[in-house]
């Protein structure tokens, strides 16, 4: 009996941990819940700001530097930072990774500057992380459009005092000297995927809505499906519904 009542007990804890784990962390915190916001926290004096050498998209007249945040450890600590890692009690100051016309990383801004000109202009005035800008160079070849795609994180949505990859993720447009910068997916949507079709000249894109309002995606949400129009003035977006 008292072997039962332990493996009883073990099975309970099996079945709370693998809840637990279930558990999807929220990435909407709504106005109306009870749950306070948390105040934004002070910046981190070991951070610095920092921006990668210049990468050049083939076929353009500007130069792209991603901007973001490194910070720097004494000795011992061997915390990892914002945008970079710590090996051999170094400090990476790489804050993105580039692959032909392509740039990942976790970054907080965009400058660009024409390559017969000294100045720099910023993407945004807007505090966002990006995680990728894609050039469509296939675009440009065919229709002398020269554009950027963005994803990226506009908004603390999960009020944590911070934007970051725990937030909604967004789709964005811009040309290749910045120009133009527009949201193309829905507020409080998160982005699922994105595709370009060139025989049509157009972004497909899949977004999903909390339309229960628990704070997470899942199977009880609204999917939603638009494309944009690259070749239409301000890259018009447009709705279409291929489930019934």
């Amino acid at each position: 009996m008292k072997k039962a009542s332990i493996i009883t007990l073990v099975l309970i804890a099996t079945l709370l941990v693998s809840c637990r784990e279930d558990e999807q962390t929220p990435k909407v915190i709504y106005e109306n819940t009870k749950e306070a916001k948390v105040q934004p926290k002070k910046v981190d004096s070991t951070a610095i700001k920092v921006a990668d050498l210049p990468i050049h998209m083939e076929g353009t007249k500007y130069l792209i530097y991603p901007v973001g945040d490194v910070r720097l450890y004494d000795g011992g600590n061997s915390s990892s930072s914002y945008g970079s890692s710590r090996a051999n009690s170094s400090v990476s100051y790489e804050i993105s990774n580039y692959n032909r016309f392509e740039i990942t990383g976790y970054f907080e801004n965009v400058r660009f500057q024409h390559v017969d000109s000294t100045a720099l202009h910023p993407l945004t005035n807007l505090k966002i992380q990006i995680q990728t800008a894609t050039y469509l160079n296939t675009v440009a070849e065919k229709t002398k459009q020269q554009l950027l795609i963005y994803t990226l994180v506009d908004a603390d949505t999960n009020q944590d005092g911070k934007v970051n990859v725990d937030d909604i993720k967004s789709l964005y447009i811009s040309d290749i000297s910045g120009k133009g910068f527009k949201k193309l997916s829905g507020n409080m949507q998160e982005l699922v995927d994105w595709n370009l079709i060139e025989a049509q000249n157009r972004i497909y894109f899949r977004t999903i809505e909390d339309i229960n309002k628990n704070g997470a995606f899942d199977k009880n949400d609204k999917m939603h499906y638009h494309y944009a129009d690259l070749l239409s003035p301000e890259w018009a977006v447009t709705a279409y519904e291929p489930v019934e």
